[in-house]
């Protein structure tokens, strides 16, 4: 069995590359792939690596298990820690979330910092509390923008297959430069690009070429306003886990949910209503991975001292006092909270009864409002099962004239409960179900559901056990035959299963495809596809014309354009475009292409997918 490499700060593993000469930097991506398995675990906890006889890499992880400082990585060869063997060990491990600042603490005050978040999580959120005009950006924010906003564009240029280790290096130089200047949001949006490129180089499993789309889009956005002067705070973000007191707080149970991250975390995180609908949660994330995910879900509650475990209080309540919350609703663990168990509550009692009393079209349609909606929002409806399309669970709500919906499950990982229990629900067409869920603002009437139960005075629904209260959490409770009706099964028909995908047929995928062909293969390749057009770009935009979509075949063929150009000297030899126009291109198809998916998906969760206009592919 391997032996998983500690996460590295991206500054750390940033100035190895860059002290690295040209000549090595040319070897280091065929350095760095494959040595992760040679890492041997040592006794002292430190991890080894050996190229060749003369050269062993050692790394040694702080208390949090991560390499935060360039002592910690240590190679026995003449060159170190100039050296290829450091630099391609570095490279080779997963990357770590950047430390957040420390708060002080008032004396007499509540800890904040007690949570079992992942204390890395560098996720942003935007400034709250502030009144009247922004203040002007720093100088030293302007340069960190400008200097982020011209990595990027050369990483967009090159594409996953010319982003290697030394482009991946350059823009964690410049991410790390961004959050010393509080550019926190900038910072974030350039760690998932990297994080991005290294998935799709290395072909992993579940890797989608349209995330590492939507992240480059976020990136170039984001790093593009900040160094044009943009003062708005939502642009420069906060470091999350600013918990603040939240008073006396009681809480009910609604699920709980498995989490599994790319960077080696697990765990579990239980979600919670307040009387007044205000949504809570409480997690308990640290390294472990899967292993760690799978077993947190029946973990103490480490919670102002509460004799709860997680099962227990997805389908109980607490009473906090003293109570600390971050921006995102995280309860957390400081010394000053106390907190005592509740009864449960099933989810035909408020405050849970509030989620399923309106259509889950009115629910979407104030996400897609929100400019910056949470990841976390959750949604819910009653539903009855059509059955299995490839791999969709089609479903359609109770409602007069409602849509088909997509069940996806939260997490794909077949070691998790959530796949194999949709496909057993979906062996019961016609059955009734109660779904509590997340949904995918990218996929069209597509809901993740973390959370089932039975609708009430339904004949064909579930049957649950009395001790679940009404509720089975599919990331963790396995469902069984008992717990489905029994006969046989009622057929319904399927009207829309075979129908068209609003968003998938639309003619935007020409654009979606002309811009997941620039982030794979760079400009090059964009402009390689520019030229292979029927009748050049004119006649390959048509159906987006034909259909109303004028500018987005206006901003196609405008990136196509850009990409092919071919700017010469004055001498009059070729010389190498600039990325910076063609970067603009790119981003403003993108964000176009962006607004015009959102409508789609709003317009599909309104109506059934055989009313959505659809003209030409």
């Amino acid at each position: 069995m391997s032996t998983e490499l500690p996460p590295v700060a991206p500054e750390v593993l940033a100035e190895a590359v860059e002290n690295l000469t040209a000549r090595l930097r040319k070897k280091l991506d065929a350095a760095t792939e494959g040595c992760a398995a040679g890492a041997v675990l040592e006794a002292d906890g430190t991890v080894t690596l050996r190229f060749g006889e003369d050269a062993l890499v050692t790394l040694r992880p702080g208390p949090a298990g991560t390499i935060t400082t360039a002592d910690q990585a240590t190679c026995s060869c003449l060159l170190a820690p100039r050296c290829l063997h450091r630099a391609a060990a570095l490279g080779a491990a997963p990357l770590a979330d950047s430390q957040p600042e420390p708060e002080p603490t008032p004396a007499g005050a509540a800890d904040p910092t007690g949570s079992t978040e992942p204390t890395g999580s560098t996720e942003p959120t935007a400034s709250v509390g502030t009144t009247g005009p922004a203040p002007a950006l720093t100088a030293a924010q302007l340069r960190a923008a400008g200097a982020l906003w011209r990595v990027a564009a050369e990483a967009l240029a090159a594409g996953v297959t010319a982003g290697g280790a030394v482009v991946q290096a350059e823009l964690l130089r410049a991410a790390h430069t961004a959050r010393l200047a509080g550019l926190i949001r900038a910072e974030a949006a350039a760690l998932r690009v990297v994080r991005g490129l290294r998935a799709a180089r290395e072909h992993r499993a579940g890797q989608r070429l349209g995330d590492l789309t939507g992240a480059f889009r976020e990136l170039l956005h984001t790093a593009g306003l900040l160094a044009s002067g943009s003062t708005d705070p939502t642009l420069t973000g906060t470091a999350r886990r600013a918990y603040a007191p939240g008073g006396s707080l009681q809480v009910h149970g609604l699920c709980r949910e498995p989490v599994l991250s790319a960077t080696g975390y697990g765990g579990v995180v239980t979600h919670l209503l307040a009387p007044d609908g205000t949504p809570y949660s409480v997690s308990d994330v640290r390294p472990g991975g899967l292993a760690r995910a799978r077993g947190a879900g029946s973990a103490s509650v480490a919670l102002g001292g509460a004799t709860l475990d997680h099962a227990g209080l997805a389908r109980g309540g607490l009473r906090v006092v003293g109570a600390t919350v971050s921006p995102e609703g995280r309860l957390g663990a400081g010394r000053g909270v106390r907190a005592t168990p509740l009864p449960g509550s099933a989810w035909t009692e408020q405050p849970a009864a509030r989620l399923f009393a309106r259509p889950a079209a009115e629910a979407v349609a104030e996400l897609l409002a929100d400019p910056d909606p949470a990841e976390s929002a959750l949604l819910g409806c009653d539903v009855t099962v059509v059955g299995a399309v490839g791999e969709h669970l089609l479903v359609r709500e109770t409602l007069p004239d409602a849509p088909l919906l997509r069940l996806l499950p939260a997490h794909p990982h077949p070691e998790l409960a959530h796949t194999e229990n949709l496909r057993r629900i979906a062996s019961y067409p016609g059955l009734q179900l109660r779904v509590l869920g997340r949904p995918d603002l990218n996929r069209t009437a597509t809901l993740r559901p973390v959370a089932v139960g039975p609708v009430p005075g339904a004949e064909r629904t579930l049957r649950l056990p009395e001790e679940w209260l009404g509720r089975a959490d599919l990331g963790y409770d396995r469902l069984q035959g008992a717990h489905f009706p029994q006969g046989a099964a009622v057929p319904v028909p399927l009207p829309a299963a075979e129908g068209p995908d609003p968003l998938a047929d639309s003619p935007l995928w020409r654009v979606r495809r002309l811009l997941e062909t620039g982030v794979a293969g760079g400009r090059r390749a964009v402009a390689e596809a520019a030229r292979g057009t029927e009748s050049l770009a004119g006649a390959s935009y048509a159906p987006l014309r034909r259909a109303g979509l004028t500018a987005a075949a206006e901003l196609a063929a405008a990136l196509a354009a850009e990409a092919d150009r071919r700017p010469r000297d004055v001498f009059g030899r070729l010389a190498d475009p600039s990325p910076d126009g063609y970067a603009w291109a790119w981003l403003a198809a993108a964000t176009h292409l962006a607004a015009a998916e959102r409508c789609l998906i709003a317009a599909s969760w309104a109506a059934s997918p055989s009313a959505v206009p659809i003209s030409g592919r």
